[in-house]
C-alpha cells in the first residue's frame, strides 16, 4: 500500500488524484468550513461560553514547588 497526500485547490486535488494508478480504496477528504463568527473583541473573554463546565479549584497548587515535591504517601 502507498500512501498520497494531496493538497493544493480543488482542481488540482482532482488533476492529482485521477492519475493515481492502482486500486483506491479509501479517501480521506479534509474541508475547510467557512468561518460565520466574527474574531473576538480586543479584552473580550473567549472562554466566558465554557464557565459553568469548568471546575474549580481554587485551593490547588500549582507552584513549581509544590508540583516537584513529595506528598505524604508518595
Amino acid at each position: 500500500m502507498k500512501t498520497h497526500i494531496l493538497k493544493g485547490s480543488r482542481r488540482e486535488i482532482a488533476d492529482s488524484f485521477a492519475r493515481i494508478d492502482g486500486e483506491i480504496r479509501e479517501v480521506i477528504v479534509i474541508v475547510d468550513e467557512p468561518s460565520d463568527s466574527t474574531p473576538p473583541l480586543p479584552g473580550e473573554d473567549i472562554f466566558a461560553e465554557m464557565e459553568p463546565y469548568t471546575a474549580d479549584a481554587s485551593a490547588a497548587d500549582y507552584s513549581r514547588e509544590s508540583i516537584y515535591s513529595r506528598m505524604e504517601g508518595e
